[in-house]
């Protein structure tokens, strides 16, 4: 296939596509299922419709100018929680791969901050799964939560599997909402989480699996959740919904929040 000889492509050229397109894929699984997904469409379509027309419908065109003028700020007022949705992605998904983390800045100043208690919850979410107790269990990383720490009752104490099966406990007080975990300690109780607006979540997930999507679409949390109907576990990272079992869910804690590495352990899709 022979170009004309007024095309000439360079590698960079080549790479400037890549890049378009990987940002472009990352926009469109970001927003995937939501009704933001119509508005972004509308946009490409309203700037299509003004590449097409700049030239030859000159009254059309400007119009369509000065709309496409301000598209930047309409997408960042209308796509406010998509583009925090897409940073906090970046910042946890390729920052650490390439070694760029505060934590590690930290870890060299001082000593090392406490860790998970992953046998505590592991034990935790057994008992409560086995006797069917609904809990919805959100590991802070790097996003602040105080704002939804501050929409529950505040405990600071530290983390054990008997402390969270009491807490869960339906006839108790605190068993509506999620709790936040940090470290080895528990943060708050009964925290209000905000509701994922996904349209593709299947029906058969409740309100705490919406939740505990929800906080993970606009943080970088980890989140357990235990269905009461079934017993089932199930991680939200990112987004994403993924059943899980007991065995899997301990790989997952040592792999985020001790660093350790399992041959056996597969990718939480």
């Amino acid at each position: 296939m022979f170009l004309p000889a007024f095309i000439h492509i360079r590698i960079i050229d080549i790479i400037d596509i890549l890049l378009v397109a990987f940002l472009m894929y990352q926009v469109y699984m970001l927003i995937k299922g939501t009704i933001a997904t119509y508005i972004f469409v509308t946009i490409i379509t309203f700037y299509v419709v003004w590449l097409l027309v700049r030239d030859n419908m000159l009254l059309l065109g400007n119009i369509l100018g000065q709309i496409i003028g301000v598209g930047a700020i309409a997408i960042i007022v209308v796509f406010q929680q998509e583009l925090r949705r897409f940073l906090i992605m970046f910042s946890a998904r390729y920052l650490p791969k390439a070694g760029i983390s505060i934590d590690n800045f930290f870890s060299k100043l001082g000593s090392d901050l406490p860790t998970l208690n992953i046998n505590g919850i592991i034990k935790a979410c057994v008992n409560m799964s086995k006797d069917r107790v609904g809990a919805l269990i959100v590991l802070q990383r790097n996003s602040m939560l105080d704002a939804y720490v501050q929409s529950g009752d505040v405990i600071d104490s530290r983390t054990t599997s008997r402390l969270i099966e009491s807490i869960f406990n339906k006839w108790g007080p605190l068993h509506d909402g999620a709790v936040i975990v940090y470290q080895d300690k528990i943060r708050a109780a009964c925290c209000i989480l905000p509701v994922s607006d996904n349209f593709e979540i299947p029906e058969h997930y409740g309100l705490r699996h919406r939740a505990g999507l929800g906080v993970s679409e606009q943080t970088d949390a980890l989140v357990i959740i235990v269905s009461e109907e079934t017993g089932g576990i199930s991680l939200a990272e990112g987004g994403k919904l993924t059943p899980v079992d007991i065995k899997t869910l301990h790989k997952k804690l040592e792999e985020e929040f001790t660093g350790r590495k399992s041959r056996e352990a597969k990718p939480i899709a």
